[in-house]
């Protein structure tokens, strides 16, 4: 009996589900004749659409915040190498416009050094710089010329400025130069403006030289340029030398003293000229040239008769 009757609940059962499955399919057969010939479920599923469209939007939240990290973080990467190359062609940019500055630099000096020696009608070798010595106690230029190339000891070197210094020795290939501001050096001056003579010597310093031994009386004043004298024969005349500076009482209050500010660079540049010879300006040799005076008439030199002895009368 009991099995009897689990056999007719199922069935039971059975029946009511193919009856629910058959009343769905009815159910949509005619939604779906009435949406075909009405159209009132489309307006329906637009209506349904627009109310669950909030909740489409939250459902693409996260893919949206994903895909935006990803784009940023491969933004944020091309934007680092791209920071890195602008940046390593700045430097590259930066390097080269250093260095052409630079030899625009050294071309201007180099034309300000030919330039002063076309002005002056000299006879120069220009000449690189090797090493500069510039210690208190020493100070000295190396040169990459030496007596191979002709340099000799005692030339006179200057630069754009003027008055430099001078060999003191050489070798086949390299040449030392004694500057004007070692304390060992002396350079016989004169005034510019007023003809006065004096002597500039070194300070140990490569912006200064010591005017000395000053007289009271003499006409000096601040800002006067100096000029090498000529005197001693070691340097031409007419070489920038310096401009005077204040002007004060030595320790023995019975002369002058003042620092002098060279008129060459001393501490800078890369080539140097060594003076080979001074050709004077053509109107000074002009005038230089002594004229010859006219020869003056010689006036006659009367010559004494000789004495001639008188001839005795013969006695008769």
């Amino acid at each position: 009996m009991s099995f009897n009757a689990g056999s007719h609940a199922a069935r039971h059962g059975d029946v009511a589900g193919v009856l629910r499955l058959l009343a769905f399919l009815v159910a949509a057969v005619a939604l779906m004749l009435l949406d075909h010939r009405g159209g009132w479920l489309h307006a329906l599923r637009t209506r349904a659409e627009t109310a669950v469209q909030p909740l489409w939007w939250l459902a693409s939240v996260p893919s949206r915040v994903g895909g935006s990290l990803r784009e940023d973080a491969v933004t944020r990467a091309q934007l680092a190498r791209d920071n890195e190359r602008l940046r390593n062609a700045t430097l590259v940019l930066a390097a080269r416009n250093a260095r052409l500055r630079t030899a625009a630099a050294e071309n201007a000096r180099l034309r300000a050094l030919l330039g002063s020696a076309e002005r002056g009608r000299l006879d120069v070798q220009l000449v690189s710089i090797l090493g500069i010595d510039l210690d208190p106690t020493r100070q000295r230029l190396l040169l990459d010329a030496g007596s191979i190339a002709g340099v000799q000891t005692e030339q006179v070197v200057i630069d754009a400025g003027g008055l430099l210094g001078q060999v003191i020795s050489t070798t086949p290939s390299t040449a030392t130069v004694l500057l004007l501001t070692d304390p060992d050096h002396a350079v016989p001056v004169m005034v510019a403006r007023s003809g006065v003579r004096l002597i500039v010597y070194g300070a140990g310093r490569s912006d200064a030289l010591r005017l000395a031994d000053v007289p009271l009386s003499a006409d000096v004043r601040e800002g006067d340029e100096l000029l090498t004298s000529g005197l001693g024969g070691r340097f031409p005349p007419g070489f920038a030398v310096g401009k005077v500076g204040a002007l004060r009482p030595d320790d023995s209050r019975a002369f002058l003293e003042a620092e002098v500010t060279p008129a060459a660079q001393l501490d800078r540049g890369s080539d140097v000229l060594l003076l080979r010879g001074y050709i004077p300006p053509i109107d000074v040799q002009a005038n230089d040239v002594p004229t010859p005076a006219a020869p003056q008439a010689t006036p006659p030199v009367s010559t004494p008769a000789p004495s001639v002895p008188a001839t005795p009368e013969p006695t008769p």
